[in-house]
């Protein structure tokens, strides 16, 4: 029996724990189960739940206990916290050990695992591309099926210890995905990272204008879209953007360029050429929604759908999805406008609906 400890049992530390535990009954011998799963959390509470939900077989209220003789440790922490979790877990590990993370970059993390582990460990970081609310009240044994795992070993790490995470990406049915640290922190500042920060700066923006009070008992879907990333745990995106500086930094300035593109046009409209800046917000509305149709019909190896996007596709049809991603958006049919830049048809004319 192989001894599982998870370091943090939040969202995605209590998920593992079920979906670990489920797959351990599942490959039992007899009455034995082929894993221990031990956990410790900071927070008693989160601690209780994870019993209660029964993510682990026990709970350790001393971090030392719970990684002493075990074989995997899952370290499941803010990422500003792994650090000195290295440093305190180090002197416990057994030779051998395996340790990986879940955090959300992982530059700083690998340096941090190489300086403070013991060479007598192997350290093969991880990063879980799936995640929904931050309390483990939330936790779920399904949470990273079809999920793609970024898998970011050390150097020094040992191919047995590889193919022990990959074990358990696969048993908690996920996609493993090799990536170096440096790729992967630039690219999830793009997809993942940028997108909690402007989701908290339209959030902030209206709701410290003095309207906010009249202001929001008009939001509608599109607002509780666009801002649903901004109820996300601070400390953690605050340590995500701390330990990503560089790649967040760049994104946000491509953001900023978009926007400048937007407002220029905007500020063209009251101008003689109000034709031109009309088609420049046309195509700057249509880039994105095509670029957005082709992310969203994405499929796995099955079949299905990687992004979870049925819905948007029900919502629009996915005849115009599909005739966007092949066609480069020529497929859809476009609407006429007049040399004055105005509506010609009533499907032209705004509706009272919201956004």
């Amino acid at each position: 029996m192989q001894r599982v400890a998870i370091i943090g049992l939040g969202l995605i530390g209590g998920s593992i724990g079920l979906g670990l535990k489920q797959w351990s009954a599942a490959n039992a011998k007899g009455t034995d189960e082929a894993l221990e799963i031990i956990g410790f959390d900071a927070d008693i509470d989160q601690q209780q739940m994870a019993k209660k939900l029964n993510a682990v077989d026990r709970a350790e209220w001393d971090l030392t206990k719970a990684v002493k003789d075990a074989d995997i440790i899952i370290v499941c922490t803010p990422v500003l916290a792994m650090k000195d979790t290295f440093i305190n877990i180090a002197p416990n590990l057994k030779a051998g050990a395996v340790v990986t993370d879940v955090g959300s970059t992982k530059g700083d993390v690998l340096e941090w695992a190489r300086t403070e582990l013991p060479r007598t460990v192997s350290f093969v970081g991880g990063h879980p591309m799936a995640g929904k609310s931050q309390s483990i009240e939330g936790a779920e044994a399904t949470l990273f099926k079809g999920a793609t795992w970024c898998i970011c070993p050390l150097p020094t790490a040992r191919e047995e210890a590889i193919r022990n995470v990959l074990g358990m990406v696969a048993a908690l049915d996920a996609e493993p995905y090799f990536v170096d640290a440096n790729e992967h922190d630039g690219h999830v500042a793009g997809v993942s990272h940028l997108p909690f920060v402007l989701s908290a700066a339209l959030v902030n923006a209206v709701s410290t204008d003095p309207s906010w009070r009249d202001m929001k008992t008009l939001t509608s879907s599109g607002f509780r879209d666009a801002s649903r990333l901004a109820s996300g745990s601070a400390t953690m995106h605050r340590d995500i953007v701390v330990s990503n500086k560089v790649a967040v930094n760049r994104w946000i300035d491509e953001a900023i360029k978009q926007l400048e593109s937007v407002q220029s046009a905007i500020a063209k409209l009251d101008d003689s050429d109000e034709g031109t800046a009309e088609e420049e917000l046309l195509t700057f509305f249509n880039t994105a929604r095509d670029a957005r149709a082709v992310w969203s019909t994405q499929t796995g190896r099955e079949g299905e759908l990687l992004q979870n996007t049925e819905m948007d596709l029900v919502k629009e049809g996915f005849g115009d999805q599909m005739g966007r991603m092949l066609l480069g958006g020529f497929g859809r049919k476009r609407k006429a406008i007049a040399t004055s830049g105005k509506p010609t048809t009533s499907q032209d004319k705004p509706t009272n609906g919201r956004q």
